[in-house]
């Protein structure tokens, strides 16, 4: 048992009121012992359980219908860049033609707003820069395929979808672009203009009564989207609301001679055919040659790992001695936690997760299910705590006795593993209202501490030993 031993503490032959005390304060303490038995027990606290890590990248990353346009490019010194394009299809909200017959074309806007929270990840005190494509490829769905043979898919991957990593054919030439200061809680709107061209052959068409604008489904085989693109030089994503709106803008002489102005409103019709291509560029940093078929261990990045949201990328725990410990005799388990690090800031320009979760994967590192809540029917999400001022780090704390029992007393969980990541699963409100996975919706990035080249992350473990 000295292997797992750092810190010790034993009590021998305590008086039973002490014992009840103890067990009153504190729910997670299992044991209540008699006066016979306090000669025979002992309670120690143990910390220092051989813990393997690694940075992974995960595969598969559905990213369509998240309520979300994610649009920029940011660079994190430790972990290199990511770069959000995103890719919609638009139709008229309505195909009447109720454009008055003297009206005439103005102009053509793409009008953009920032989500409900506003969001934005990396340096945004620089002007940035996005493009507007027009797609000349049609936007399609797939079903998701394991990386390798006989792999099953992780449980974020199901059904038909628009993946991170998918790209459609757009035409090279932008037909409209903006420069702009993401100020996003200030920022009402972003107006971009687009080719007059595409304005004035929208106008005709629903003017004269044209076969492809006399429905969405003939609108799509027409008009086959629009896609956002960041600058090179950019140096942050920001997120809009899919609520977005393109209008034809025109205007006509009224009966008093005065000019009058109208619009027609093309917008996002079909919420799971916008989504985010999500591309990583990590040269030059620790993790070069992280891929989906390449995780790289925490010992060749001198104990640096992190999770990412957006990008799919996560820190792989396990603990190789753990079943080992669990299945030693006269032992009872009164308390175990996961504590973990972090040494991001959450005053900085990358914000941090507010919380996070564990992912249980199979012997191939396929996340199947996420941690339970030990006092709730859901999922358990770590709160981050945050740290003080004087340099102290934030922490994310999990519950593992749920996970301990099944460990012990069955093979299920033999050759699992853990990824800390952004909650991978959708969530609903009190009031039912369905908000998209945390994976999926931002660039949150927590960087895990490191100390003597190895994370800050530990297991302790509360038991009673019976003699």
């Amino acid at each position: 048992m000295n292997q797992f031993l750092k810190r010790s503490i034993r009590f021998f032959a305590i008086p039973i009121f002490t014992l009840i005390i103890v067990a009153a304060c504190d729910k997670d303490m299992s044991v209540m012992l008699d006066n016979s038995a306090t000669s025979n027990v002992g309670v120690t606290l143990i910390d220092s359980f051989t813990i393997n890590t690694s940075t992974v990248q995960l595969a598969n990353l559905p990213s369509a219908g998240t309520g979300n346009i994610l649009v920029g490019k940011a660079t994190v010194p430790q972990s290199g860049s990511v770069k959000s394009t995103s890719y919609f299809r638009i139709g008229l909200t309505s195909t009447a033609n109720d454009i008055p017959e003297t009206a005439k074309f103005d102009s053509i806007t793409l009008v953009l707003r920032p989500t409900a929270t506003p969001y934005s990840f990396g340096d945004t005190t620089k002007t940035q820069k996005i493009a507007v494509h027009q797609l000349t490829e049609a936007l399609a769905t797939k079903t998701a395929t394991p990386l390798f043979p006989n792999q099953g898919l992780p449980l974020y991957a199901n059904g038909n979808t628009i993946f991170a990593d998918q790209m459609f054919g757009y035409n090279s030439t932008p037909i409209g672009a903006a420069s702009f200061r993401p100020r996003m809680h200030t920022l009402d709107s972003l107006s971009i203009r687009l080719a007059d061209a595409i304005g004035q052959d929208f106008f005709t068409r629903i003017k004269t009564g044209n076969i492809e604008v006399s429905s969405y489904d003939n609108f799509k085989q027409y008009f086959k989207g629009l896609v956002l693109v960041p600058d090179e030089e950019n140096t942050a994503v920001v997120a809009f609301d899919d609520a977005l709106e393109v209008r034809i803008n025109y205007n006509y002489p009224s009966a008093d001679g005065h000019k009058r102005t109208g619009f027609k409103t093309l917008s996002i019709i079909e919420p799971a055919f916008q989504y985010n291509n999500i591309v990583t560029d990590r040269t030059g940093t620790a993790f070069e040659e992280l891929s989906a078929k390449k995780a790289i261990p925490t010992s060749s990045t001198a104990g640096l790992t992190y999770v990412q949201s957006g990008s799919g990328t996560v820190a792989k725990i396990s603990f190789p001695t753990l079943k080992e410990f669990l299945q030693a005799e006269n032992i009872a388990v009164n308390r175990a936690e996961l504590v973990i690090e972090t040494s991001s800031k959450t005053n900085t320009m990358y914000p941090v997760p507010s919380n996070l979760v564990l992912s249980i994967n199979d012997q191939d590192g396929i996340p199947e299910s996420v941690l339970p809540s030990v006092y709730s029917s859901g999922i358990q999400q770590a709160m981050l705590l945050q740290g003080a001022e004087t340099g102290q780090n934030g922490t994310y704390t999990f519950n593992l006795m749920m996970y301990l029992q099944q460990l012990k007393s069955t093979q299920s969980y033999d050759n699992a593993s853990f990824y800390l990541m952004a909650n991978p699963l959708p969530t609903e409100t009190q009031n039912r209202e369905i908000i998209p996975p945390d994976l999926l919706t931002s660039f949150n990035t927590a960087l895990i501490a490191s100390e003597n080249s190895k994370p800050k992350i530990k297991l302790n473990i509360l038991y009673t030993k019976f003699r």
